[in-house]
């Protein structure tokens, strides 16, 4: 007789992509085990098991009565050096990346600097790192956030589900990859997809600055809140930073480059009413494009 599995394929798809989307990657069991509970009866073992010392003697009268409710001191632990346990400060993680950005004279250079640079840690559990997609002679820069899961499996920014958004949002102002040039603040994904500390941004911040000098783009458009906070260097959230035009100050750059915020297309699929306001920016992005490109009488 077969056993047919009454779980849905449609349930079982879903549930696989929640874990890799949360980045669980490897399984210990076939089934739930609470491992609190094993350590804890293993110590029990241990404590029951353990030979009494040969050189113990027995505690004086009254002794064991006097000692019984009292706690055994606890054995001295030696204090850790700062500087072993962190050995790379934010601090000194940012001071790094700015100096391994500013030695990259070119987009070649800069994505092998970035690849080599491990002031950061979530290069360590990211599965690639995401330099850029589409045309580094565009004069069009899309600066995001951080890569999520598929771009993190692909190695490419915006290719999931919100980068498809963003391809029909640039086809509806005449634009598409071949005619932009597109990155990421963070080239390693949060796990997650969580919000990345400030450390993180501070860490990897340098290499994005130096790769919009490299570009050279006549505008640069802030993807997200957390691309709008670290470009424009300001507190305030998308939903006041968005529509704003702001300037950015680089070394190797002639003069300032302008620069716009908009909403993240994860952030519009989740909020789809936003959509409104996100076209009113992308219309505002082509003006600003057109100006730049029409002959000055």
């Amino acid at each position: 007789m077969t056993t047919i599995d009454p779980t849905p394929a449609a349930a079982i798809s879903a549930l696989a992509t929640w874990y890799v989307e949360w980045g669980v990657e490897t399984a210990t069991t076939d089934s739930p085990a609470d491992w609190y509970a094993a350590a804890a009866a293993a110590r029990d073992r241990l404590l029951r098991d353990r030979p009494r010392a040969a050189d113990s003697a027995p505690a004086p009268a009254g002794e064991g009565a006097r000692m019984r409710g009292a706690r055994a001191p606890a054995p001295a632990v030696p204090r850790a050096d700062p500087a072993a346990v962190d050995p790379l400060s934010p601090e000194s993680a940012a001071a790094l990346a700015r100096s391994h950005a500013g030695a990259a004279r070119s987009l070649a250079e800069l994505e092998q600097a970035i690849r080599a640079f491990d002031g950061c840690a979530l290069k360590a559990t990211a599965s690639n790192t995401v330099f850029a997609d589409g045309n580094p002679e565009a004069d069009l820069m899309l600066v995001g956030e951080a890569p999520g899961a598929e771009e993190d499996r692909r190695g490419l920014p915006f290719v999931g589900q919100s980068g498809r958004l963003l391809d029909r949002m640039l086809k509806a102002i005449g634009r598409d990859r071949g005619s932009v040039y597109i990155t990421n603040v963070l080239p390693w994904r949060p796990p997650g997809n969580r919000t990345p500390t400030p450390a993180e941004i501070a860490a990897c911040l340098p290499f994005a600055l130096r790769h919009i000098a490299l570009v050279r783009p006549k505008l640069v458009v802030a993807v997200g809140g957390v691309s709008a906070k670290a470009l424009l260097d300001r507190p305030e959230g998308i939903t006041r930073l968005r529509g704003r035009s702001a300037t950015l100050d680089l070394p190797g750059l002639a003069g300032p480059l302008p620069v716009f915020a908009t909403f993240h297309p994860a952030y519009l699929l989740r909020q789809p009413a936003q959509k409104r306001l996100a076209w009113g920016d992308w219309l505002r992005i082509a003006e600003i494009l057109e100006k730049q490109s029409s002959p000055v009488p």
